[in-house]
C-alpha cells in the first residue's frame, strides 16, 4: 500500500467557527468540517494537519494542510469533490502532492497575517463579521513607528496569551507595517511562528499607542518587561486574517494566500 501525502490550500470566513482546531462533537470548526468533506472524496477517514491553528472568529486566506492517503485520485478530484462537500464559508484553492518529509506545521519558515480595523466613529453593518472597530481616532504614523520596535528576534512574552502552550516566546518579527486606507487601518504582519494571541495583542496595544495614550517607545518597554498585563488589550477576532504561509522552494507549493482587502 503506497501511501501520498497530499497538501492543500484553504481559506475560510472564521466568523462562524469555533475556531480551526478539532473540538468535541457538535462543535464547529475547521478542521472538523474540511476532514468530514475530504473523508467523503477518500471513502474512508482523513486527518489533517495545519500550518497554524486558528481561534473562533478569526478568518484565513493562505492557510495551508497536509494528510497522508494510500487512496488513488487525481489531484483535482480532490479540490473539486472537497469543494462539493464543503460549506459555502470553507473552499480548498489548490492542491499538491508533496514529498513525505513535507509538513504543513513544521516545514513553515514564516505566516503573515492582515489586521483590519474599521476606524470611524459609526460601525459598520455591512462588515461587522470581517473587521473589528473603533471609533477613536487613531495616528497611524505613531503606530507604524511602534510596530518597527518588534522588527528582529524577541521574547514577545508581553504580547502571549496565558492560554499559549507554546514551550518559550522567543520569535523572529520578519517584517511589520501600520497604514491608514481611507477609513481602514490596516497591520500587516510577518515572523517565523505567533504565539497563541500574539497579533491581536500587538493590535490592541498599538491601538493605545495610535490613540495617543503611550508614546512610541512604550512598545519598546513592553518587550523588556516581557509582561503581558502591561500591554494593551486583544484585539478583536473578526479583523484578523491569515494570509500566507511560506515554504522552502523545494516543496514546490505556490504562494497560500491572498490579500483582503475591503477598502
Amino acid at each position: 500500500m503506497v501511501m501520498k501525502r497530499i497538501a492543500l490550500g484553504i481559506e475560510y470566513n472564521g466568523s462562524q467557527f469555533n475556531g480551526y482546531q478539532l473540538q468535541s462533537a457538535g462543535t464547529r470548526t475547521v478542521q472538523g468540517e474540511l476532514e468530514k468533506a475530504l473523508s467523503k472524496v477518500a471513502d474512508q477517514p482523513v486527518r489533517l494537519t495545519c500550518a497554524g491553528r486558528t481561534d473562533t472568529g478569526v478568518h484565513a486566506t493562505g492557510q495551508v494542510v497536509h494528510f497522508d492517503t494510500s487512496v488513488q485520485r487525481e489531484l483535482k478530484a480532490w479540490m473539486l469533490g472537497g469543494n462539493t462537500n464543503l460549506p459555502r464559508d470553507i473552499s480548498i484553492h489548490w492542491v499538491r502532492q508533496v514529498s513525505d518529509d513535507f509538513s504543513a506545521r513544521f516545514s513553515a519558515i514564516s505566516r503573515s497575517y492582515r489586521y483590519i480595523l474599521f476606524n470611524r466613529k459609526v460601525r459598520s453593518a455591512v462588515f461587522q463579521h470581517n473587521v473589528s472597530w473603533s471609533f477613536e481616532p487613531l495616528d497611524t504614523t505613531m503606530m507604524n513607528a511602534a510596530a518597527q520596535l518588534l522588527i528582529g528576534e524577541h521574547d514577545f512574552s508581553a504580547f502571549r496569551s496565558s492560554q499559549c502552550q507554546a514551550r518559550h516566546a522567543v520569535r523572529e518579527m520578519q517584517a511589520i507595517s501600520v497604514k491608514r486606507e481611507g477609513e481602514y487601518v490596516i497591520l500587516d504582519i510577518k515572523a517565523n511562528a505567533f504565539l497563541h494571541h500574539m497579533v491581536r495583542n500587538i493590535m490592541g496595544t498599538l491601538m493605545v499607542i495610535g490613540r495617543g495614550e503611550q508614546p512610541v517607545l512604550w512598545m519598546h518597554e513592553l518587550l523588556q518587561a516581557r509582561d503581558r498585563k502591561k500591554a494593551g488589550m486583544t484585539a478583536q477576532a473578526a479583523g484578523l486574517y491569515l494570509i500566507n504561509v511560506e515554504y522552502p522552494e523545494e516543496h514546490g507549493l505556490p504562494d497560500s494566500g491572498w490579500l483582503p482587502n475591503i477598502s
